[in-house]
Formats: structure tokens, C-alpha cells, sequence
């Protein structure tokens, strides 16, 4: 399989962040094969479809660090609580109803939302049961995946949604073992313990030493997020949470932890020493009334960030570009109108999620050699700037753009959006199914 894609622009996100026009991305099988010169370039002997978008930009998908598919059917569900409350009234007797079916929906919904919106690489946390129905939904839709079932051996806030920690670290090594590198490795394993607080230490530790037999698998967990989780940290282990983890030995550069937004000096030394990758969730941390991470801070001292939506019901969207705005805008009023510029805020959403994962080598740019992950984007829209110029692509893209901007998704060379529309999911059904199983697993709550 052959075809060139023509667009107006091409962001390569590459080590110079060229802005191409007048060239082509050409993609054979699963990789960009090679970018052309159309000066130089003889289209009419092309072996190979040619599709032709003078008004489209094309990026490189988006790259999502953080995300709960399992919630997607939550959505509306659990608005306005801070972080334990939710968990404690909302979520975790949410997750505990779950079956099989209404998790596939839910995940399909989510998928649906992310793959249209133009992200096409997700690292996921699972939920505690039925790990199976995520990943063969992973599997179907075509999109980049990292996921692992949710880690949780004691749980004070809602204790029927536990399990055995035996049975947790047996069940996350089983699932490793089936679903690591499936798919050529499109798909990898994501150890999951959920956060300090629902897991003893020996699950922390297990699930952060098994990963050692995955290579290229992460651990991922929550980190830092609310003042009362901290406070509970604090209390049970005399530590504060990222000064926890490195007590034992549980974080290193295959980490990545999201939210931390209440760090010490200490701890940010640790983070920086250790290469912990952060997954920044600006809507959610509002939402929940966590706090705004000092993101500018990390950034400065090289810590990795990258960004995420986390869940749809403490976020209400999984959109990529509402985290790249929100991520900018934050910071401002705090730390000046120049920090978290549209260029740096569109890389924390591409290469830096890449990088954050160990996939730059794969995807976050647009390179020949590269897996093809790429998004075709529409700034010509009434909504958008009208200045034709390409230094004002990424602010058009972070400042200007929602998902309806987003005309085609492919992943790995396989178209699974084209003109506005989902080549994986029939959305209608989608949401029928969707509205079908919430009903269901509100009456098993």
C-alpha cells in the first residue's frame, strides 16, 4: 500500500520544527516512506493514489498520556466534587458495575471521541475487572495504545472495589504477557497501581519490578494531585507522595505519573534525577478543584511533560486541543503572557508524548522512517485565523481549533477518520449502545 497525501502545510515537529509547503508526505504500509519537493516532483507518472488538500494542514497525531476509557459513560455523572469525594460517591461505585459490555461501550464511545478529536497514541489506566474487553477494543480500533488494568488492593474510600494483591499481581503479569507488543507492537502494557493511597507497598513495588520483564512497558499511576491525598500520605507514611515512591524505589524514567501539581523542592529534585515523566491534566486538575501543576517550573528544569484529558467525568471532553489551550492559558496569569507558548504547548501534545512514552523514535513527528500518525487539520475554517502565515499555525491550532477542525486521522497508514467522519465506529450505534449499558449499570450500582 502506496499513496501520497498534498496538503498546504506540513508541521514536521522535527529537530529544526520545519514548516513545509509545497511538498508531500508519501506513506508505504505503516511509515512515511518519504516527503517531497513538488518543485522537483513528477505527480502525473505517481504510482499510487494521490489525495489532494490545498486548504488542510497536516500534523502529527496527537499524543495523550493519561486517560480512563473505562469512564467515558460517566460523563455528566460526578460534576462538581473535589478528588475523594469522586472517587468515594461517583467513580469507584461506578467502576464497580461495570460488566463487560458496558465497559467495551464505554470504551468505544471513548476511542470514538479521541481518534475524531486527533489523537492517535494513548496511554490508558484501566479499571479492576473484565482488563480484556479494553484491550480487544484497543485492538479493533486501530489505535496506539499503551493500557494495563487498574491496580487497587485496599480501597478505605469504597471498599467492595478491591481485590486480592496476589490476584492483582498475577492478573497484571497474565495480561502483560497476552497483550504487550500485540499488534506489531501498536499496543503495550501499562503497569497501573491506581494511587498511593488504594495500594500496599508490596503491589506498588511488584507491579513497578514486573515491568522489567516487558521492555518498553511504563508504570503509571496518580501522583500529587489533591491537598487532602497528600495530607493522607503524609499521615500514613510520614512522606510526602513522589518522596514516597522513590522510598521504594518505585520511579524511573518508564514512570509516568499524573497530575503532580503539589510538589516539594525535594521532590521536583527526585523527579528530575529519576527522568519521571509527568502527564499534565489542566481541565481535570480545574475541575476537580486540584490545584494548576507548575508546569513552566519542570519545564525549565527538564522534566519531561506531556498532557492529558484524564476521564471524561472530570474533565466532560477528551479533546487534545482543549488540554493544549487550558495548559497554556493557565500559566499565564501566574507566570506572564509569554510562558506556555502555542509552539511549546503543541510539543508537549506531539514529540513530548512521544518522548514521554519512548516512542519518539516512532510517532510525535512527521520524519521519513517513521510510523505514519498523522492528522490532517482544517485552519481554514471561519473560526480560525486569517492570516496566512506559518508562524501563526500553532496558535491557530492551540488558541483557535476544536475538534470539529480535525478532517482525518490515520494510524500506522490506515485512514480511521476521513472527511470529518469515523471509518471504525458507526457513531449512531456507538451511542445507542452507550445510553443502552449506562442505563444497565446504574441499576447494578
Amino acid at each position: 500500500m502506496k499513496y501520497l497525501i498534498v496538503p498546504k502545510n506540513i508541521v514536521t515537529n522535527n529537530s529544526e520544527d520545519l514548516i513545509l509547503s509545497n511538498h508531500a508526505v508519501e506513506i508505504t504500509d505503516e511509515r512515511i516512506s518519504a516527503i517531497y519537493d513538488l518543485k522537483s516532483f513528477d505527480k502525473e507518472n505517481y504510482e499510487g493514489e494521490i489525495y489532494y488538500y490545498p486548504d488542510l494542514t497536516l500534523i502529527p497525531g496527537f499524543v495523550q498520556t493519561h486517560i480512563h476509557l473505562c469512564q467515558t459513560l460517566f460523563r455528566g455523572l460526578a460534576d462538581d466534587l473535589q478528588l475523594l469525594d469522586w472517587l468515594q460517591y461517583r467513580i469507584f461505585p461506578y467502576e464497580n458495575a461495570h460488566d463487560k459490555n458496558s465497559l467495551r461501550a464505554s470504551v468505544k464511545v471513548g476511542i470514538n471521541e479521541l481518534l475524531r478529536g486527533g489523537t492517535t497514541c494513548i496511554l490508558d489506566m484501566g479499571t479492576l475487572r473484565h482488563q480484556e474487553a479494553i484491550f480487544e477494543e484497543l485492538i479493533n480500533s486501530g489505535i496506539r495504545a499503551f493500557a494495563g488494568n487498574c491496580l487497587i488492593d485496599q480501597n478505605d474510600l469504597f471498599p467492595q472495589f478491591k481485590s486480592d494483591t496476589k490476584e492483582q499481581i498475577d492478573y497484571a503479569y497474565n495480561l502483560a504477557k497476552e497483550f504487550h507488543n500485540k499488534e506489531n507492537g501498536r499496543i503495550k502494557f501499562g503497569f497501573a497501581p491506581r494511587f498511593v493511597l488504594s495500594c500496599s507497598e508490596e503491589l506498588l513495588k511488584e507491579s513497578f519490578n514486573m515491568k522489567k520483564d516487558f521492555v518498553g512497558s511504563v508504570y503509571h499511576t496518580h501522583s500529587s494531585e489533591n491537598k487532602n491525598e497528600i495530607a493522607e500520605v503524609r499521615k500514613r507514611f510520614g512522606k510526602e507522595n513522589i518522596e514516597y515512591f522513590h522510598s521504594i524505589n518505585s520511579i524511573d524514567d518508564h514512570s509516568v505519573f499524573a497530575h503532580c501539581i503539589h510538589t516539594t523542592e525535594e521532590e521536583i529534585g527526585i523527579m528530575k534525577e529519576s527522568g519521571l515523566r509527568v502527564a499534565h491534566c489542566p481541565s481535570s486538575n480545574l475541575k476537580l478543584a486540584s490545584g494548576i501543576a507548575d508546569i513552566p517550573r519542570y519545564l525549565k528544569v527538564g522534566i519531561s511533560v506531556s498532557l492529558g484529558a484524564d476521564g471524561a467525568p472530570c474533565n466532560n471532553n477528551l479533546s487534545a486541543i482543549t488540554e493544549m489551550r487550558l495548559a497554556a492559558l493557565i500559566q499565564k496569569p501566574i507566570h506572564g503572557a509569554r510562558s506556555m507558548d502555542a509552539k511549546t504547548v503543541f510539543k508537549l501534545a506531539t514529540i513530548e508524548g512521544a518522548k514521554a512514552l519512548h516512542l519518539q523514535n516512532e510517532t510525535g513527528s512527521i520524519e521519513i522512517g517513521k510510523k505514519a500518525d498523522i492528522v490532517l487539520i482544517n485552519l481554514n475554517s471561519p473560526f480560525n485565523s486569517f492570516v496566512d502565515d506559518e508562524k501563526s499555525i500553532y496558535s491557530d491550532i492551540v488558541y483557535s481549533s476544536k475538534i470539529n477542525n480535525i478532517h482525518s486521522v490515520i494510524v500506522e497508514g490506515k485512514w480511521l477518520v476521513k472527511d470529518y467522519q469515523s471509518l471504525v465506529y458507526d457513531e449512531i450505534e456507538i451511542v445507542k449502545e452507550a445510553n443502552s449499558e449506562l442505563k444497565k449499570l446504574l441499576k447494578r450500582v
